[in-house]
Formats: C-alpha cells, sequence, structure tokens
C-alpha cells in the first residue's frame, strides 16, 4: 500500500507539471495581452516597454521555467486587468464555490443515493420507473438549460426566490440544484446499477437462503459493495463541484472561480486564467489520489502489486 501511494504521488506531480505546462502555452494562443491592455492607438515604443514589463520579451522557454518557479512557491503573478496578486483574487472567490460545492454535492449525496439504493430494492415498481426517469432526465438536459427555467418559474413568475447573486440561504438554493442537477442524475443511475449488480450475486443468494431478513441482507451484506463505485464517482463529483460550473456562475451570477475563469479568459488576464486552471486541475488530481486510497481501504479484496 505505501509503495502505491508515492507512485501515485509522482504520478499527481507529473500530472501537474504538464498541466501547468499545456495550461502556459495555450493562453500564449489567445492572444497578445500587451496589445489587449495598451490598445490599437499605442506606440510601438510603449508597446515594447508593457512587454518588458510583463516578461513577454524573454523566450517562452524562460517564460515558463519563471513561471513554474513562482507557481512552486504558490505566486501566479498579478492580474493585468485587476491590478492585483492572482493568488489572493482566487482566494477571494474560492469561498464564494466552495459554499455552493458544498450545498450541491449534500443534495447530490441525499437525494441521488438513496433513490438508487430504493429503485434496485424496488425494481420495476413506479419508484424505479421515477428513478431511471429522473436519472435519463438529468442526464440528458443541460444545466444551462435546467437553470433558464427556474429562474422563469421562481423568480420571474412565482417570485418566491432569488435569481442572482450570493446573499442569504435562499440565493443556494436555484444555483445549488442546478449544479448538483447531473450529479444527483448521475449517482442515482449508478447506484441503481450497482446495487441491481451485488443483489443478484453468490454470496447474497447465500445470505438469503441462510434465513437472513431481506433488510439485514440488503444494509449490511449489499450495500457495503454497492456503494464502492458510487464512492469514486462522488469524489469526482466533488472535485468538479469545487472547480465551479462557468455556465452555472454566470448565469445566477455567483462570485466563484468559474466565472472568475471566463472573465480571465475573455480580458487575456494570463495570471487569473493560469491560477484557476491549475487550482482546478489540482483538485481533481488530489481528490483523485485520496478516493484510490479510500477505494483499496473499503474494499479489502483490492490489492496493489
Amino acid at each position: 500500500m505505501q509503495r502505491f501511494i508515492v507512485i501515485r504521488i509522482f504520478q499527481a506531480i507529473g500530472t501537474l507539471l504538464i498541466l501547468s505546462l499545456a495550461v502556459f502555452l495555450s493562453v500564449h494562443l489567445t492572444g497578445d495581452p500587451a496589445a489587449y491592455l495598451l490598445g490599437p492607438e499605442a506606440g510601438r515604443q510603449e508597446y515594447e516597454q508593457l512587454k518588458k514589463n510583463m516578461g513577454l520579451d524573454k523566450p517562452l522557454p524562460v517564460q515558463y521555467g519563471f513561471f513554474l518557479g513562482r507557481v512552486v512557491q504558490g505566486d501566479f503573478g498579478n492580474s493585468h486587468i485587476m491590478g492585483r496578486s492572482a493568488r489572493n483574487v482566487l482566494l477571494e472567490r474560492f469561498p464564494a464555490t466552495l459554499q455552493l460545492a458544498g450545498v450541491a454535492f449534500l443534495l447530490t449525496m441525499i437525494v441521488g443515493i438513496p433513490l438508487g439504493i430504493l429503485s434496485a430494492i424496488k425494481r420495476d415498481t413506479p419508484i424505479d420507473l421515477f428513478g431511471k426517469f429522473f436519472a435519463i432526465l438529468g442526464i440528458a438536459t443541460p444545466s444551462f438549460w435546467v437553470a433558464i427555467m427556474l429562474i422563469l418559474l421562481f423568480g420571474a413568475i412565482l417570485g418566491w426566490l432569488p435569481t442572482y447573486g450570493r446573499g442569504g440561504i435562499r440565493h443556494f438554493i436555484l444555483p445549488a440544484f442546478v449544479l448538483g442537477w447531473s450529479s444527483m442524475a448521475g449517482v442515482v443511475r449508478l447506484a441503481r446499477s450497482s446495487m441491481l449488480e451485488v443483489l443478484d450475486s453468490e454470496y447474497v443468494k447465500f445470505a438469503r437462503i441462510k434465513g437472513l431478513s431481506e433488510r439485514l441482507v440488503v444494509w449490511k451484506h449489499a450495500l457495503k459493495n454497492a456503494v464502492i463505485p458510487v464512492l469514486t464517482f462522488s469524489g469526482l463529483t466533488l472535485a468538479g463541484l469545487l472547480n465551479g460550473s462557468v455556465a452555472i456562475e454566470v448565469v445566477f451570477a455567483w462570485p466563484g472561480i468559474g466565472r472568475l475563469m471566463l472573465q480571465g479568459i475573455s480580458q487575456r488576464d494570463f495570471p487569473v486564467v493560469q491560477a484557476t486552471v491549475l487550482a482546478a486541475g489540482f483538485f481533481y488530481i488530489v481528490t483523485a489520489l485520496l478516493v484510490d486510497i479510500l477505494y483499496a481501504y473499503v474494499n479489502p479484496r483490492i490489492r496493489y502489486d
């Protein structure tokens, strides 16, 4: 197990290095930030001076070396538009995304796992039909369309809930539900299929032959193994929610890192884009590492050689 953890850590570091190189090269393809900041009326001397101040006059390998050295120290540079540290801007936006992702993840677990398990236990009943319909609808329906429909219904027509900005508990209801919409559907579908597979396994049939109650068979013997794929999916889902959804944050005017990323891309603010994308990649990689380790402990049949 220790060897597996060490190997996964080195793999995570290598993935982050590749991601940093990809981010560094890709943001340079969007255009010249110096020309964007100065505008078309600026002179050549002003342009060259600004490029020198921003470090864009050096070769790309040198720029990447400086960039990587700063990133290791947690320094992403200063935002060209806001005139502040990109790290501080990211940290200011992160609590909003963390709160929204936490509520969305809680809804995903509370709704998705019980509904998926009940659909498997009550196979071919109205509960199962509702669970399958909910899963298909959640996967097939775009989140931004659901957001617009909910805004029209609960905001414009009924006037029950606020539809933009970050405020009290009522401000979380619509964006958190929409953010967790597809995740809930995925958990329902995965929990149902996993539970059906476990219920048809030999050791569950043997437990029933021994005369154990159906409740004991389901909740003690079947649920533990059925929840393993859901655990993996839920961990990666949490990482995705922490990264924020650009569409949801824009539609609901939520001041999170997803909306910050879009602003950085549209304004060619390289430090902000690099900070948000690397933070998103870091969340995914660390979460995947923790899920792999937890997966091995939950299922003792798994061994890593």
